[in-house]
C-alpha cells in the first residue's frame, strides 16, 4: 500500500450516527470489511467503537478514522461524545423509512458539535426502499439536501453490496479538507477519552481518541485523577503499537483508576509528572447529600455494573425516563424514587450486594454483560436483594420498570361485594351479633368483611361467622333473599342499618 495521504496532518475523525436499525453497523461493517453486526447482541450497536480505514481517490490513498455509536435512544451520551471528538459526521438515515426520532435527536447533537455532516440514504438494495420519499421526509423536518434547496451534501449507499459508498468517502474526505483540520505530530499526544472498562486479567482499560499530537510508548497518560503508563497500547484491531499518530483511537492498558469517559487526557513524560497533576487537581470532597427516606415513598436502592464506563450512562438515560413515568402516572404520596446508590464496572460482588441491601427497602442490582460472582448471589438472596443481568439495553429497561411497578406502595380499597338492610336485631354477646336481614345489592357470603352503615355514618366492621336463610347453613346469600347471620361485631346494629360486604383490594 501507498502511504497514506493525511489531511492536515491527521487522517480526518468522522462519527456515525442515526436511528436504531438504519444501517449503520452493516455499512460501516462492509468499508472496514470486518463483521460487527452478527456479534452484536440484540442487532444493535451497545458500545462505542473506533476503527480506521483506508480510501483511494484520484489524489492517492487516505486514512480515515471512524466512531460508530449505538442508535438507540438510551445512548444519547455516547453519541454527544463521538460528536465532540470528531470533525465530520455522516448521519445515516434508511431510504425505507426516511427520518425517524434518533435521526432528529442525532442532528440536534451534529448542530450543537458544530461540525459539517454528509447524509447517507442506506439500505437502497432493499424491494421497500423509496430514496425520493426518504430525501422529503428531511425536507419536511427542515434539513435542506443539495438538490432541494440547500447545501448538506447525501449519498445513496448500500451496506451489502457497496454501492455509493466510494462516492460517501470522498464527501467525507472533500468535507474534513473544507473544515481545514490540522495537527501536529511532534507534540505531546492529547485528546478523549470515549471509552472504560476494566477488564478480569489486565485491570482498567480505556479507548482514547488521539485528537492532537503523537503518544509514545514510555510515556504516561493522565486523564483526570487516573494516570496509566504507556507500556501496553494497542491499536483498534487490539494489535501492540508503540506510537499513535494524531487521529489514531488506541487502547491503553493498566490505568490507576478507572478514568472517566469524556475526559480529556494528554501525555506526560514521568510518572512523577504524572503523579504530581493527579495531586494537585484533587480537591477535598464535599459532604454527600442526605439520603433520607421521604414519608409516602418508597426509596428503592439501584447498584448498575456494566462491561463499559459509557453503557453506565445509557442505563442511567433509562432510569430518568422511568423515574418520570412513575411520577406521571402514580398518585403523590404513593410513589417509588429508585436512587442509585452505587455504579461502576466489572462483575457484582459481595460489596455490590451489601450497598444495594443496607437500606431500609432491599434494593435492586442490575449488570449489563457482566457476571455475577458466586458468593454475591448467595448473599443477595439472603439479603433479598434482586440481581438481574442484561445485553441488551431496553429489555433492561422493560424490566425495571416493572419491577419498580411491583415495589411501589399499594392503597387499600374496600370493593363492595353485596349490601343488606338489617331488618332486625335478635341478640348480642362477647362480641357477636345475630340479626336478620335481607339482601338489596350484589350478595354476601360467609367469613365476608362486613362494615355497618347508619346513614353516611360508619358505626364498625366485623366479619360474618355464620349465614342462614330459610333456617338453612348457606355459604351465599343472593340479591332479594332473606337471612339470618351471626357477625363477629364490637357494635350493636339497629333494624334499618346498613350491613356492607366488601374485599379488600390493593390498588
Amino acid at each position: 500500500m501507498d502511504k497514506e495521504t493525511l489531511i492536515g496532518g491527521r487522517p480526518p475523525i468522522v462519527t456515525v450516527v442515526g436511528h436504531i436499525d438504519h444501517g449503520k453497523s452493516t455499512l460501516l461493517d462492509y468499508i472496514r470489511k470486518s463483521n460487527v453486526v452478527e456479534n452484536e447482541a440484540g442487532g444493535i450497536t451497545q458500545h462505542l467503537s473506533a476503527y480506521q480505514a483506508s480510501h483511494r481517490n484520484a489524489i492517492g490513498e487516505h486514512l480515515i478514522t471512524f466512531l460508530d455509536t449505538p442508535g438507540h435512544e438510551a445512548f444519547a451520551a455516547m453519541r454527544s461524545r463521538g460528536l465532540r471528538v470528531a470533525d465530520v459526521a455522516i448521519l445515516i438515515v434508511s431510504s425505507e423509512e426516511g427520518a425517524k426520532p434518533q435521526t432528529l435527536e442525532a442532528l440536534k447533537l451534529i448542530q450543537e458539535a458544530k461540525i459539517p455532516f454528509v447524509v447517507a440514504f442506506t439500505k437502497i438494495d432493499k424491494p421497500a426502499s423509496n430514496l425520493e420519499r426518504a430525501k422529503m421526509s428531511m425536507l419536511e423536518h427542515q434539513i435542506f439536501l443539495e438538490g432541494m434547496g440547500g447545501d448538506v451534501p447525501w449519498v445513496a449507499v448500500s451496506g451489502k453490496t457497496g454501492e455509493g459508498i466510494p462516492e460517501l468517502l470522498d464527501l467525507i474526505l472533500l468535507a474534513a479538507e473544507l473544515e481545514g483540520i490540522s495537527a501536529d505530530p511532534s507534540a505531546p499526544g492529547r485528546g478523549l477519552v470515549i471509552e472504560a472498562h476494566v477488564d478480569p486479567k489486565r485491570g482498567s482499560t480505556a479507548t482514547l481518541m488521539v485528537q492532537d499530537g503523537t503518544l509514545l510508548s514510555g510515556e504516561f497518560v493522565v486523564a483526570g485523577s487516573a494516570f496509566a503508563p504507556v507500556r501496553i497500547m494497542e491499536n483498534f484491531l487490539g494489535k501492540p503499537i508503540k506510537s499513535a499518530a494524531p487521529g489514531t483511537p488506541v487502547r491503553i492498558v493498566g490505568f490507576s483508576a478507572l478514568p472517566q469517559v469524556g475526559e480529556q487526557w494528554h501525555a506526560v513524560e514521568t510518572k512523577k509528572e504524572a503523579e504530581a497533576e493527579i495531586a494537585a487537581s484533587r480537591m477535598p470532597r464535599a459532604a454527600g447529600a442526605k439520603t433520607e427516606e421521604v414519608e409516602g415513598v418508597v426509596v428503592l436502592p439501584l447498584v448498575i455494573k456494566s462491561d463499559m464506563s459509557g453503557v453506565g450512562d445509557a442505563i442511567l438515560h433509562e432510569l430518568d425516563k422511568l423515574q418520570q413515568k412513575i411520577d406521571q402516572t402514580l398518585p403523590t404520596g404513593r410513589q417509588v424514587e429508585v436512587r442509585v446508590v452505587s455504579r461502576g464496572v466489572g462483575a457484582i460482588t459481595e460489596g455490590d450486594v451489601k450497598v444495594a441491601g443496607a437500606g431500609k427497602t432491599p434494593g435492586i442490582i442490575i449488570g449489563f454483560n457482566v457476571k455475577v460472582e458466586s458468593p454475591a448471589r448467595e448473599l443477595a438472596e439472603r439479603m433479598g436483594v434482586v440481581v438481574e443481568t442484561f445485553d441488551v439495553i431496553y429489555k433492561l429497561a422493560e424490566w425495571l420498570g416493572a419491577e419498580a411497578e411491583k415495589r411501589r406502595p399499594r392503597a387499600q380499597v374496600d370493593e363492595l361485594i353485596g349490601a343488606a338492610k338489617i331488618l332486625k336485631f335478635f341478640s348480642a354477646s362477647k362480641g357477636r351479633v345475630v340479626i336478620g336481614g335481607r339482601v338489596e345489592e350484589g350478595f354476601i357470603t360467609e367469613n365476608a368483611e362486613v362494615k355497618i352503615m347508619r346513614r353516611d355514618l360508619e358505626l364498625g366492621r366485623g366479619k360474618i361467622t355464620s349465614l342462614q336463610t330459610q333456617k338453612a347453613q348457606t355459604k351465599k346469600v343472593e340479591q332479594g333473599q332473606e337471612f339470618g347471620a351471626q357477625l363477629k361485631l364490637d357494635i350493636e346494629p339497629a333494624p334499618g342499618d346498613r350491613l356492607e360486604a366488601f374485599e379488600v383490594q390493593f390498588k
